[in-house]
């Protein structure tokens, strides 16, 4: 019987306003009722997390920035995962030698030197994820998005991590041109020592430290929490879940999961916009997956 679930967020458990449905709201707690534990596995910071679970009524452990730090329902730190601050540069230099613009999320919160590319590149991103919305509709999601994050603009990101009081876990590039420009970028970036390059859209790639990967993660909560790899079910859309697809006894990819996704689930499941999660879970219960 499965104790744990893990779930995406992007592409996975948000619905098109980039938030929690009540159908899936509906199935997780139907599982906690039963004891089984549901938790999110998601790419995006703490604070990038948080408003949507809080929204739907979902108190739960997080594994944020593909595994890099992991809290308990509390808020609670379980543990860190960074990238070492002379990699970290050399990344940057690399992703700016290809005219790629990037964040990067750190112990203090998530840092940005162009406030208009970010608004820019989460709308590509979102047209991208949700074909139905125009661009202009996708701009102005992405704006109202961004007034809700944590997010600090500076002028200077290579000065702000060679502060002593920062950790850097996560760093993420967008290009509109997709893997064309991005492609060539991730084949350097995969040269550097102990480095995860995965994405999470055809227009991004996160950089992570080579132990911040999501199925590590989920296999280290279950570890803690004395569950093995067949009592957990993962589910996801995107290149940065394989590592928990392909760990977890039971996974679903999503119907709007990239096909090479697909090939490493043991099941799939209706899109992110028609419940899939929800779907998924319920499935799980009754037939005692």
């Amino acid at each position: 019987m499965i104790k744990l679930i893990a779930s995406d967020m992007d592409g996975t458990l948000l619905d098109s306003k980039m938030g929690i449905s009540k159908d899936n709201a509906s199935a997780i707690r139907e599982a906690e009722r039963l004891g089984i534990e549901f938790m999110v596995a998601t790419g995006r910071a703490y604070t990038e997390a948080k408003p949507a679970l809080d929204d739907a009524g979902i108190d739960c452990a997080m594994i944020t920035l593909n595994g890099a730090k992991v809290f308990d329902k509390t808020g609670r730190t379980l543990f860190t995962a960074g990238i070492e601050k002379e990699v970290t540069l050399r990344i940057l230099d690399i992703l700016d030698a290809h005219n790629i613009y990037f964040e990067v999320s750190t112990n203090k919160g998530i840092y940005s030197e162009k406030q208009e590319k970010r608004i820019e590149n989460f709308a590509s991103h979102i047209a991208t994820t949700m074909p139905h919305l125009t661009y202009k509709v996708a701009i102005a999601m992405a704006a109202a998005h961004l007034s809700l994050l944590d997010i600090t603009y500076i002028d200077d990101m290579r000065e702000q991590i060679k502060q002593d009081d920062i950790e850097v876990l996560k760093i993420i590039g967008f290009s509109m041109d997709g893997p064309k420009v991005l492609g060539p970028a991730s084949t350097q970036i995969r040269q550097l020592p102990d480095l995860a390059v995965t994405s999470s859209a055809q227009n991004n790639i996160e950089v992570n430290h080579r132990n911040a990967q999501k199925g590590i993660a989920v296999a280290q909560v279950a570890k803690d929490r004395v569950i093995s790899a067949k009592e957990v079910m993962t589910i996801g859309d995107n290149f940065n879940d394989v590592s928990m697809l392909q760990w977890a006894g039971v996974s679903f990819a999503m119907g709007n999961a990239e096909l090479e996704v697909k090939d490493h689930a043991k099941y799939i499941t209706s899109t992110n916009l028609e419940n899939g999660v929800g779907e998924a879970i319920l499935r799980a219960i009754r037939e005692d997956l």
